[in-house]
């Protein structure tokens, strides 16, 4: 065994490990509900994770391998449809079969498999980077998916009771002045990328400001008590009807009690902290919001120009931050060949790009270049935003 081969095996093992640690403090029925359609049990991403390592690497590949379970390609597998049936998404919390504990065997056959074949060195690097990279997404879908369901129970129970967000900037608040231009935009290095974020390609840009810092709770506030969430003319279209089919009067997990604001978190309900980024607003309200700030959005390809300027704070490890751009692909992209090519080519539409990285996301996961993306009525996910100005 080479020393790349120790290397890799001891990053595969310590992602696997993350996500054990993250679900160490869920017993085996929070792991197995689902909330909303568009979140999925602990259970089964940490399943998913699995199968992905075993559909894409193991039974292609790595000769004498035996599938741990025959069923759970149609259990586990997401969107994947060229390679077959598949259970269906809102469906996923009625798999009260396996058990957590029949899925921690399963981890442990394939775990150990991997292991085997990266030591043989005969597994594929590129292949291996991205399982990794996909379960760090899951990662980071699992808290958000089991906070959600967390904020659905009376009794507020914390998933990670000693949670604590990171310390906000200090700094004031300051717009940036950036020249614009023709920039290089897109990912163009021999290191790991998903293929959305290439080819890299050229971008002019006319001359903009970019805030330093992300929104706070403090100007959310005010956004609510100047009618914000009741002025019509601030929204689009869809966001309004969204708005006032769903009673959005507040970002998701706030609520009043009296005079008395409090967010629901990861560490269970607390005091709303007027110095953080606001947090869990969709696209639509942050784009309301500004509009009433007489600014707007920026665009991704603004986000990524400015984004390894030291004056721009808070750029990764609070929240996602939604820009105004909407999810296409970028000139000359090509989905992969084969079932691995539907991992992001072929969401290309109806959702908007967002960038940084939140608190939510696995350090050392994003990049400048990494393209997250949702529709824009989503707030589950810590997502916030920063405002633009033309110049």
């Amino acid at each position: 065994m080479g020393l790349m081969d120790e290397t890799e095996i001891g990053a595969f093992l310590a992602v696997r490990r993350h996500t054990e640690a993250i679900c160490s403090n869920l017993t085996p029925e929070d792991q197995c509900i689902q909330s909303m359609p568009d979140a999925s049990p602990a259970k089964w991403h940490r399943a998913h994770t699995t199968w992905f390592f075993e559909q894409f690497i193991l039974a292609p590949h790595m000769d004498g391998y035996k599938t741990f379970s025959p069923e759970f390609s149609y259990l586990f597998n997401s969107y994947y449809e060229t390679v077959g049936a598949r259970h269906p998404r809102f469906a996923r919390g009625m798999i009260t079969r396996p058990s957590t504990d029949h899925v921690t065997e399963y981890r442990a056959h394939v775990d150990a498999a991997m292991a085997e074949f990266i030591g043989s060195g005969r597994a594929s690097s590129a292949l291996l980077a991205l399982g990794l990279q996909h379960e760090q997404q899951h990662q980071e879908l699992m808290m958000t998916d089991v906070l959600h369901a967390f904020a659905q129970n009376p009794l507020a129970p914390a998933m990670i009771p000693a949670w604590c967000p990171p310390s906000p900037s200090t700094l004031a608040d300051e717009f940036i002045v950036f020249e614009g231009g023709i920039v290089n935009i897109g990912h163009d290095s021999q290191r790991f990328a998903f293929d959305n974020e290439g080819p890299s390609h050229r971008s002019l840009l006319a001359p903009y400001r970019l805030a330093n810092r992300l929104v706070r709770n403090r100007a959310w506030l005010a956004f609510i008590a100047a009618g914000g969430y009741t002025t019509p003319t601030l929204w689009m279209s869809e966001g309004w009807a969204a708005a006032q089919e769903n009673g959005w009067n507040a970002p998701l997990y706030w609520r009043k009690t009296d005079d008395r604001w409090t967010v629901f978190t990861p560490g269970g309900e607390r005091p709303i902290d007027l110095d953080e980024p606001v947090r869990h607003v969709s696209w639509y309200e942050a784009d309301a919001f500004a509009r009433w700030s007489d600014a707007r959005l920026p665009t991704e390809f603004e986000w990524e120009a400015a984004s390894e300027d030291p004056r721009i704070t808070e750029r990764e490890g609070h929240v996602w931050q939604w820009t105004a751009s909407a999810y296409l692909p970028y000139p000359g992209f090509r989905p992969v060949a084969g079932a691995i090519g539907e991992y992001n080519g072929k969401f290309m539409i109806n959702q908007m790009v967002l960038r940084g990285g939140s608190m939510a996301t696995p350090p050392g996961h994003t990049r400048p270049t990494y393209r997250n993306f949702f529709h824009p009525d989503r707030r589950w996910q810590f997502t916030g935003l920063r405002l633009a100005l033309d110049l």
